[in-house]
């Protein structure tokens, strides 16, 4: 067989593998909307840990991380600073929302801000946030599955094809089986590619420089800037904005927020987030294979491309070069699974039932569920051909869809813990203007990055709005 046929195979091997996983728990969720949504409350541990850990390694993990590293240096331990500190707040946010979600029936975030602040319409805003952030990270996973089988197939496979296969497969087993179908692909993806990924950041630095250690002491000797904080083309004040924004975002993203109404139990929860930051420990051989590829003798297209370039220009057997066509395909799967799923959930949940009042069967919630998941792929599909051909970045893809969810945190915070913090009136009104508020300012920084004061991510000043119109209109109703 020829490298590419071999490729294609294992490719589509992994896949077949992938939908048999995802097809299994189709028959254990009831046929309610609670089941397709949230597993009827039953995930236990070990898929918690698979459902959330996995988000990390998305395709923004195994091609976008390497190609930060290869361009950016040291900037790439952003990622680490935000993934340790973002799921904290959860340990605790955790279990108070999963016992309001028990005592009242919340499966989504914003149903449980609506009705907690009195405010219908947050939970309208909210699902409109989620669904333009979900977008463009669900295009980040697509683009970098087409990416990978187009290097590795030296172009028999276009970008175009091949993220459509593999949504195609991720469609089928989402529309069927839900979160449970989400949760047991991730378990058996996140187990692959952890294994391959350690497999490959050890295999690449000891093939091309003799070990770690002498490439950081070749590194060191003759690209110095890529091993100098906070690293090439970034300011302390860009680092130190990405963290924060990102570290504030990390437990608003509504698909893991939403883990808290699936849980098992409590403790189930504040287990999972105690294991969560040991994924972290899985991105530092992606790392060190961007931090390899530095001084490869010939360049990628794109940076996020050095990791299927590097093994392409070193003639690997084309089993294992389809072996890591696999676990890259894992990677996007286990994070754009839980995206489309979620955006389609809250989509109809928050926009149709509680914002819009519509009065809907658990029979057809679960349909437009359904044809929700769809309408999302093909909006990400779109968003991923246009972001490739123009050439924009994943790490700017990912950046830009957090400084979206990141608005949702003062409202949530009040939900949780003082619905009525300001004044005799619950705080809904002020909640839903500061969210408004900073999601304008986040949006107009983004499409015009040169009007902002400061060097800082859109997201933090869309941040500052939301907080100071929440705190001035408090400050009207409680004088009121």
């Amino acid at each position: 067989m020829s490298h590419t046929a071999v490729v294609v195979a294992v490719a589509v091997g992994y896949l077949a593998m992938s939908l048999v996983v995802g097809l299994a728990p189709s028959r254990k969720s009831s046929d309610s909307a609670e089941g397709y949504v949230a597993g009827d409350r039953s995930l236990g541990l070990l898929v918690m840990y698979f459902i959330t850990g996995a988000t990390i390694f998305s395709s923004f993990a195994f091609l976008g991380a390497p190609g930060f590293a290869y361009s950016k240096g040291t900037a790439v331990f952003y990622i680490l600073g935000y993934g340790a500190l973002g799921f904290v707040p959860f340990y605790f946010m955790g279990p108070r929302a999963a016992a309001l979600g028990r005592a009242h029936g919340f499966v989504t975030q914003g149903d449980m801000v609506a009705t907690r602040l009195e405010r219908p319409a947050l939970a309208g805003v909210m699902a409109l946030v989620s669904v333009v952030a979900f977008v463009p990270y669900l295009a980040l996973q697509i683009r970098g599955a087409g990416l990978v089988l187009e290097v590795l197939t030296e172009g028999a496979v276009p970008v175009w094809l091949g993220g459509l296969v593999t949504y195609l497969v991720v469609l089928v087993y989402v529309w069927k089986s839900g979160v449970l179908g989400v949760g047991w692909t991730n378990t058996f993806q996140g187990i692959f590619m952890l294994v391959l990924a350690w497999g490959l950041g050890l295999y690449l630095p000891q093939k091309l420089y003799g070990g770690v250690g002498p490439m950081f002491e070749q590194l060191a000797a003759e690209r110095p800037g890529h091993l100098a904080i906070p690293g090439i083309g970034w300011t302390w004040g860009q680092y130190v904005a990405a963290v924060v924004v990102s570290a504030l975002g990390f437990s608003m993203w509504p698909h893991l927020f939403m883990k808290a109404f699936s849980a098992k139990s409590d403790r189930t929860l504040q287990r999972t987030v105690v294991l969560y930051p040991t994924f972290q420990i899985f991105l530092v051989p992606l790392f060190l294979i961007g931090f390899a590829g530095v001084l490869f003798p010939t360049p990628p297209a794109q940076p996020d491309q050095i990791l299927p370039h590097m093994l392409m220009q070193l003639k690997l057997p084309s089993a294992l070069v389809g072996l890591f066509c696999a676990g890259a395909l894992a990677a996007s799967m286990s994070s754009g699974d839980a995206m489309a799923h979620a955006a389609a959930s809250i989509a109809v949940r928050d926009g149709l039932g509680r914002a819009l009042g519509r009065e809907l069967s658990a029979t057809d919630e679960r349909r437009l569920i359904r044809g929700g998941v769809v309408v999302v792929m093909v909006l990400g599909y779109v968003t991923a051909l246009i972001a490739h051909y123009a050439g924009v970045s994943l790490v700017k893809l990912l950046l830009s869809a957090y400084g979206a969810v990141v608005q949702f945190a003062p409202a949530v915070v009040l939900s949780l813990y003082r619905p009525s913090a300001f004044g005799r009136r619950p705080a809904g009104t002020p909640a839903l203007a500061g969210m408004v508020a900073g999601s304008l300012v986040t949006v107009l920084f983004v499409v015009r990055p040169d009007w902002q004061p400061l060097e800082l991510h859109a997201g933090l000043w869309g941040l500052l709005a939301n907080v100071l119109v929440l705190a001035g209109w408090s400050a009207v109703q409680r004088r009121g």
